[in-house]
């Protein structure tokens, strides 16, 4: 029985946004663990990583977070075309790297609002 145009849709885009956390995922090591950063490092680094995700196909995303993670991506990849510093490098994406956990972890923790009167029946 083959599968249905929906579950292949479906496996594409997570092969997609997996691929995508995995060059951003050893991007942003690279950058917070090396030592001695270089801007040649730090583009053979992008190349290498993007042999991995140009074997998948790009997925359109409707998911603010998955939008998000696209468009970090894409910002990591114009870096190591550009002609800044690699501090400077570094600083952005790690600054953008948190803005986007903070997003994605925002949903998580939510503080209940009035957490003393959700136990007053039980006393």
């Amino acid at each position: 029985m083959a599968a249905s145009k929906k579950v292949i849709e479906n496996s594409n885009r997570l092969r997609y946004v997996r691929a995508m956390q995995r060059f951003q995922k050893s991007i942003i090591s690279y950058l917070s663990n090396t030592t001695a950063l270089t801007k040649e490092g730090y583009d053979k680094k992008v190349q290498n990583a993007l042999k991995v995700l140009h074997r998948v196909e790009e997925v359109q995303l409707y998911k603010g977070e998955l939008k998000d993670l696209q468009e970090h991506v894409k910002k990591m990849i114009a870096y190591s075309e550009s002609e800044e510093s690699v501090d400077s490098i570094k600083e952005v994406l790690l600054y953008a790297e948190n803005q986007l956990q903070k997003s994605q972890n925002f949903k998580k923790y939510k503080k209940d609002k009035h957490s003393k009167s959700k136990f007053q029946d039980w006393e």
